[in-house]
């Protein structure tokens, strides 16, 4: 599977969790209770940082898994998917990060 059909094929199991039951299916489970859901975030994008700290490779690929996976969860929440990520990281694609963070602290970001 190339990584764009695993992208699109994650993002059509999330909406159709959407309507599913909580009790059933975690993804429901987790738009059930947004805060639960971005709690669950920042354990991940934690994990990921421990797993990098310690350069323990294979971890920081599982971790990094499990980071875009709720990343994704919390995109599909807000009606948002990875293309609109995609899309903001081309936009930036040349600029300095320098100059990309001085643009967003103009707009009050």
């Amino acid at each position: 599977m190339t990584p764009e059909a695993v992208l699109a094929a994650l993002e059509k199991v999330l909406l159709a969790r959407k309507g599913a039951d909580p009790e059933t299916s975690y993804v429901a489970s987790l738009y059930a209770d947004p805060a639960r859901m971005l709690k669950k975030l920042g354990e991940e994008a934690t994990e990921l940082v421990i797993a990098a700290a310690e350069g323990k490779r294979q971890a920081i690929v599982h971790e990094a898994a499990d980071l875009w996976f709720h990343t994704l969860v919390v995109l599909a929440h807000h009606g948002l998917s990875a293309q609109d990520v995609l899309a903001e990281l081309a936009r930036r694609f040349g600029v300095s990060g320098h100059e990309e963070k001085r643009r967003r602290k103009g707009e009050g970001a």
